[in-house]
């Protein structure tokens, strides 16, 4: 691996995302993107007694799948990079705990995809392991009791709010064979513009989005049109117009090349609010219909933004703002 600067990597080895699968809830199985997703549950529940169970549940499909369809079982993988939103990371932790693998548990809230994408990757080009997996999960009536109001409250939400998106997502880090290269990370810095308000995150977490991409860019020497594709995590409705003008600023102009996964994973007439959040939102669609592209050689290059908010139940009660990171991880498709 080549460090390019202070927060930007260059895998200079054939590092590959070889498979990939992602599990999500029913809502998401509603949405444009669910002919491309491995397990969808019809209940949120996905079979078990709690929400917190059902989150296991899933990430431990999404784990399984990816192992069945590379044809490898557990014992091929040498670690698990894995989290969750959750207290102490408990849905990574059991899940672990069951799949009997060797685990690093990683936390940057929604940012959490690309945060344990780029460490796998890393660990992998350093040859530390062989096969790694990155994952990661969200539940909309985990989360809701998590950070705000438990769903069975019933409070109000303003047009601001998201919804976490129920699901799990996992990819399969290696040396060669099949899948998109993964080519660079870059890792964010904590921005904190002063927002307190919890239910608007894409507010919060567009500056940091903006910082992070426009380090990629400088770093790399790349720009937007380097990119058939830029996506961010989550931003929604509310933070992707803030980050196209934060960027067009800095004098980048992502109009033609740019999406969010939360505006991805849900169609129109679904009601989420200003969009999808959580870890999952931005792995099920990087690890189900952006590899899919990958793959097929609809896209080339994409550089996937995952975005996350550093708040907590407490750090809101007690009238602090809303810290936020966002961590970049280039992919590009090929042979």
């Amino acid at each position: 691996m080549k460090r390019v600067n202070r927060q930007t990597w260059h895998f200079d080895q054939n590092v590959r995302l070889q498979s990939s699968a992602v599990a999500v809830g029913p809502k998401e199985g509603e949405g444009p993107l669910a002919h491309l997703f491995d397990k969808i549950h019809d209940d949120m529940y996905a079979g078990q007694q709690t929400w917190e169970d059902a989150e296991r549940q899933m990430m431990e499909d999404a784990v399984n799948t990816l192992l069945q369809k590379a044809s490898i079982t557990g014992k091929d993988v040498d670690l698990i990079l894995a989290g969750d939103l959750l207290n102490q990371n408990i849905t990574t932790n059991f899940t672990a705990e069951k799949l009997a693998m060797p685990l690093l548990g990683m936390y940057g809230a929604c940012s959490t995809s690309m945060l344990t994408l780029a460490n796998a990757a890393a660990l992998v080009n350093a040859g530390y392991a062989n096969k790694a997996i990155a994952a990661c999960s969200s539940h909309n009536a985990t989360a809701e009791r998590q950070y705000r109001y438990p769903t069975e409250y019933g409070g109000q939400k303003p047009p601001s709010a998201q919804w976490t998106v129920t699901g799990a997502g996992a990819g399969l880090v290696g040396i060669g064979g099949n899948g998109p290269r993964i080519t660079y990370a870059t890792m964010g810095k904590v921005v904190d513009m002063g927002i307190k308000d919890p239910f608007d995150m894409g507010t919060a977490m567009a500056p940091a989005a903006a910082s992070t991409i426009q380090t990629h860019f400088e770093d790399t020497g790349r720009s937007p049109q380097s990119y058939d594709l830029i996506v961010t995590g989550d931003l929604a409705a509310v933070g992707y117009p803030i980050l196209k003008e934060l960027m067009l600023t800095e004098g980048y102009d992502m109009d033609q090349v740019y999406n969010d996964c939360g505006l991805m994973i849900y169609s129109p007439d679904q009601d989420v609010f200003s969009g999808g959040s959580g870890c999952a939102s931005s792995a099920v669609v990087t690890y189900s219909y952006i590899i899919d592209q990958l793959n097929r050689g609809l896209l080339k290059n994409v550089l996937v933004c995952a975005t996350g908010a550093l708040l907590s139940p407490v750090s809101t009660q007690q009238g602090n703002s809303i810290p936020c990171i966002a961590h970049a991880v280039a992919l590009e498709g090929g042979s």
